[in-house]
């Protein structure tokens, strides 16, 4: 297992294609997260309220700009300490750990500092709480069945206390039972048609597996194919008409992850996103959207730093 976390390594790797934006773009974008935190400290989505869901939305967001800094370090940490809820859902429990921890490396502030000693563990027994029969982990602990985008983000839950999610080999084999026909992947057991959201995560979690093989990137290849848009993003199934900036993201990453370049145009990314940014910053999540929010407004961001490094690397 690689020594720093899949989120870290990956928040790296979009600053850095994002290095070469101007200073008054990449000036714009910092208002906008900014001016989505709420006087408790946390971000809000579309509603008024704040949500450890956008809030870490936020956090990687001003992260990728450089600008994560002490003050906002310190009234986010104080959202995090007001929530004690955060065990109820896998979404809300990988939020708030990664936020904590963002916090205490930009920030110098040790949201941890009072728990237990004995936290990972404790951590760790509550993720097991969420495995299902299926080998796979669910969103809450009401959830019967396995859901490969939150097996996904309790395997970076485990990376972020420094371990790995036990029994590897029953998340693969529920990885592989979540492949459909059309090479792609789908979120639960009883769906048919592949997503491209799932898609990433399963990709994702196969290769911390060491689980990618040739016949994996031939399958995804052929998934990706299907899904990218006339728009020059990528769909999120092959049923819906239009691209988004989140299955952009996730197409894009896993192509460049797989090495399946032939899946996508750099230039009609581009100009995808062209269309989603706001002249006064923040992106919207398609072109049907009417308003910018912090977590489609990272997605773009995401795409303009895989962009980037595209770029460096030639």
């Amino acid at each position: 297992m690689p020594s720093e976390p899949y989120l870290f390594r990956l928040g790296e790797r979009l600053s850095q294609g994002l290095v070469g934006i101007s200073p008054d773009r990449r000036e714009k974008h910092r208002r906008f997260f900014l001016g989505r935190q709420n006087p408790d400290g946390g971000f809000r989505g579309r509603d008024t309220e704040s949500d450890l869901y956008y809030t870490s939305f936020a956090v990687r967001g001003l992260a990728l700009l450089g600008a994560l800094q002490s003050p906002e370090c310190a009234a986010i940490a104080r959202y995090l300490a007001s929530r004690t809820d955060m065990h109820v859902s896998v979404v809300d429990l990988v939020s708030w750990l990664y936020c904590a921890l963002m916090v205490q490396l930009h920030g110098g502030v040790d949201v941890l500092a009072q728990a237990p000693a004995d936290w990972p563990d404790r951590l760790a027994s509550l993720l097991e709480s969420f495995r299902t029969s299926d080998g796979g982990y669910a969103k809450t602990h009401d959830g019967a069945a396995g859901s490969t985008y939150h097996t996904f983000l309790v395997a970076l839950c485990y990376e972020l206390i420094g371990r790995q999610a036990p029994e590897p080999e029953r998340l693969r084999r529920f990885v592989f039972d979540r492949q459909r026909a059309d090479g792609g992947f789908v979120e639960i057991g009883p769906m048919q048609r592949s997503g491209t959201n799932p898609t990433a995560a399963a990709v994702a979690l196969l290769q911390m597996l060491g689980a990618v093989d040739d016949a994996v990137r031939d399958d995804v290849r052929g998934f990706l194919k299907d899904v990218r848009s006339g728009e020059g993003g990528f769909q999120a199934n092959t049923r819906v008409p239009f691209a988004d900036s989140l299955s952009t993201f996730t197409g894009l990453l896993t192509a460049l992850d797989l090495g399946l370049t032939d899946t996508f145009d750099p230039a009609e990314l581009q100009q995808f996103l062209s269309t989603l940014e706001f002249p006064d910053g923040g992106f919207r999540g398609a072109t049907w959207d009417t308003v910018a929010d912090v977590e489609y407004s990272f997605y773009a961001l995401g795409v303009m730093g895989l962009a980037g490094r595209m770029k460096e690397e030639g």
